[in-house]
C-alpha cells in the first residue's frame, strides 16, 4: 500500500489544508486501519476518513486511530465528496460491474483528486487454479460450484475507461514475492482469509478437513519449499491512480 499510496501526485495547492480549503481523503474499505495509516501520514494536515462494511473493522481502526473518524458503509453503494484523494487497497476486487463502479468513484473527487487503487492480479497464478481444480472435486462440486472469481480487468480495460473522465491515469502491474515459513501449509493459510473463505463456507467440518487437505497436498507440488523451508508465493498486484 506505501507504493499506492507514493505514487498519488500531490495535492493542489489550495487544498493541502494550509490555508484554503482543508484536503479531505478517505479510505473505502479501511479494514483495521492499516491502510488508513499509511494515508493519514502522507496527508498529515487532512481530513481523514475510513469506511469499512465490518463493525469489527471499523471499531478496531477507531482503537488504532483515534483521531481519525470511521464509519460503517457499503462501498458497492457508497458516493461522497468531494474527495481529494479516494484509496481503495485490496478491495475493489470483491465488486461487480467495475464499469460503472470506477466512474462512480471518479465522481466523488475534488478537481484535481486522484483515486488510488490496488487489486490482486492473481487469478491465473497456481494458487488459484489449484483452488477451482480442487473445487471441481466429485466430492463437492454441485456445493461450490461458480465459487471461485474469474472474472478480472486489466490495463487495457481501465486505461481508456478511466482516461475519458480523468486527466491523468498510471496503471502499472507488480509482483511481490512473500516469503512464508512452513511450506504449504503456510501459503494454504495465507488464503484462508481471502480467497479461500468462499469454498470453505460453503462445506461443513468433514468437507472442509478433506478439501483442505486435497489443496494443500496440490499447493505443496506447485510452490516447493527451499532448503530451510520458505515457500516464495508470488503475488501480482495491479495498480491504478488515476487524477481528475
Amino acid at each position: 500500500m506505501r507504493d499506492l499510496v507514493s505514487a498519488i501526485p500531490p495535492l493542489p495547492a489550495s487544498r493541502k489544508g494550509q490555508g484554503g480549503a482543508t484536503a479531505r481523503v478517505v479510505d473505502i474499505g479501511c479494514g483495521p486501519g492499516n491502510s488508513t495509516e499509511v494515508l493519514a501520514a502522507r496527508y498529515a494536515q487532512a481530513q481523514v476518513l475510513g469506511l469499512d462494511s465490518s463493525q469489527d473493522m471499523i471499531d478496531a481502526a477507531r482503537r488504532r486511530l483515534p483521531q481519525c473518524k470511521f464509519d460503517v458503509a457499503d462501498i458497492a453503494a457508497w458516493k461522497d465528496g468531494p474527495f481529494d484523494v479516494i484509496l481503495a487497497n485490496a478491495v475493489l476486487q470483491w465488486l461487480p460491474d467495475h464499469e460503472t463502479l470506477y466512474p462512480r468513484l471518479i465522481a466523488c473527487l475534488a478537481p484535481g483528486g486522484s483515486l488510488a487503487v490496488q487489486t490482486p492480479d492473481n487469478l491465473d497464478e497456481p494458487a488459484h487454479r489449484l483452488m477451482r481444480e480442487v473445487a471441481a472435486d466429485a466430492r463437492w462440486a454441485d456445493r461450490l460450484r461458480g465459487t471461485e472469481r474469474t472474472a478480472r480487468h486489466g490495463a487495457s480495460f481501465y486505461y481508456p475507461m478511466l482516461r475519458a473522465l480523468c486527466s491523468r491515469v498510471d496503471i502499472w502491474r507488480t509482483t511481490y514475492y512473500h516469503p512464508l515459513t512452513g511450506g504449504a501449509p503456510a501459503v494454504v493459510e495465507w488464503f484462508k482469509g481471502s480467497a479461500l473463505r468462499p469454498f470453505l463456507a460453503k462445506l461443513d467440518d468433514a468437507s472442509r478437513e478433506a478439501f483442505l487437505a486435497r489443496y494443500t497436498d496440490e499447493v505443496a507440488k506447485a510452490y516447493p519449499a527451499l532448503a530451510d523451508g520458505t515457500v516464495l508465493l508470488p503475488f501480482p498486484r495491479l495498480f491504478v491512480v488515476a487524477t481528475r
